[in-house]
């Protein structure tokens, strides 16, 4: 049997290549996990009560779009935190946002641009969907560097006129997964523009909006609003795996112009997989609560600080504006996760597992991402062991 090709230019994915570069190693330690994105912080204290109130609402099919009590505690939401007006109609439920994010590419991506195979554009390093998404429409992945020289942000501006003029889809990721990033308004602002001059539409990525050290980041609807842009330019996806800790619970949405929900519902209507109802009660509680949101972000504040004294006079050590990892600099991120690993136990991923080589290289070649989502005492303990280990 022949088999598609469209997905042969993608390494495995990232996790299944770190269980393959460190299990067969002894660990150096009491294992501890600092690879992979998912908040260990308490469960708010109303999901077991909401699930158990509406157990029997798994018997019923939910609605593809979202029940609407969910889409009005969403759409109030956004009110309150980014100032953004959007209805109910401009806004679809999803599965989580990776969901969404891959789906993005086959409710939006046209199959030809100016009369050759459409563009969808990336930061590298990056969400690896982004790039599964693109190849699974017959697009071309671009990667736009994402590094120290330009603020951990991807300058799409910089990309040569023809590929902007291809381009359908821009992938941006704020606060950035893996640097933790932040795009300011001024950069949205100007990346909206862009989108203007050469009609491609922006797929704003913000599962990591609410957790944040010094100031609430910008968002891509309310930029949008205060520029005056086409509602249809952007749209943004938003979680409760790390807004709320809750990455079990595979809820989150995507908002943005009426004909782009459109297209988003269409698709769903026939592959999609709608989020159950209890599921969806729990998640319009969750929109609607800002007391469990504010509490998380408080434990990462005590988190950020313990790294920031645990790497201070570390060369090359750069706090992160917002999100949970670390993006730590070292020779090689592959030989530095294994070393870790066999002397420490501590489990980290190299940063080339989440970039190409592209040009120059691969942007993570030289990192390691560290994910600060356990509880205080264990990520300090990890911390320090990984400190001792490769800049002592």
């Amino acid at each position: 049997m022949n088999l598609p090709e469209r997905f042969s230019n993608l390494p495995e994915y990232a996790f299944p290549r770190l269980r393959n570069l460190l299990d067969s190693h002894r660990p150096g330690g009491e294992p501890i996990a600092m690879s992979i994105g998912e908040p260990r912080h308490p469960l708010p204290d109303f999901v077991g009560p909401i699930l158990a109130a509406y157990l029997e609402d798994f018997g019923k099919y939910p609605p593809n779009e979202g029940a609407p009590g969910l889409l009005a505690a969403i759409s109030g939401w956004l009110m309150l935190r980014f100032g953004a007006r959007v209805g109910p109609e401009r806004i679809m439920v999803l599965n989580g946002t990776r969901e969404g994010l891959f789906d993005a590419c086959m409710a939006l991506c046209p199959e030809i641009k100016n009369g050759r195979q459409p563009v969808v554009a990336m930061p590298n390093p990056f969400y690896q969907v982004y790039a599964a998404a693109a190849l699974g429409v017959g697009a071309q992945p671009v990667y736009a560097p994402a590094t120290a020289a330009t603020g951990f942000l991807p300058d799409y501006a910089s990309l040569p006129a023809d590929i902007l003029d291809r381009t359908a889809l821009v992938y941006l990721c704020s606060p950035a997964n893996p640097q933790g990033a932040v795009a300011s308004r001024d950069y949205l602002a100007d990346l909206l523009h862009l989108a203007e001059k050469h009609d491609f539409i922006l797929l704003a990525d913000e599962c990591y909006s609410e957790i944040w050290r010094d100031a609430a980041p910008a968002g891509a609807l309310q930029v949008a609003a205060d520029i005056g842009a086409d509602p249809e330019r952007v749209a943004v996806f938003h979680s409760l795996s790390k807004r709320s800790s809750l990455p079990g619970l595979r809820s989150g949405f995507v908002a943005g112009g009426p004909r782009a929900i459109a297209r988003f519902r269409q698709l769903r209507s026939y592959g999609g997989a709608p989020v159950p109802l209890p599921v969806q009660h729990v998640s319009e509680r969750a929109w609607s609560d800002e007391s469990h949101v504010e509490a998380s972000r408080a434990l990462y504040v005590e988190k950020f600080k313990a790294a920031d004294r645990i790497f201070k006079g570390v060369q090359g050590y750069r706090p992160p504006e917002a999100g949970f990892f670390l993006w730590l600099p070292v020779d090689d991120g592959e030989r530095a996760a294994l070393k870790l690993w066999r002397e420490t136990g501590v489990r980290v991923l190299p940063g080339a597992y989440l970039g190409r080589d592209a040009g120059g290289g691969n942007p993570g070649q030289g990192y390691i991402r560290v994910a600060l989502v356990a509880p205080k005492e264990e990520t300090q303990r990890g911390l320090t062991l990984l400190r001792d280990c490769l800049y002592v």
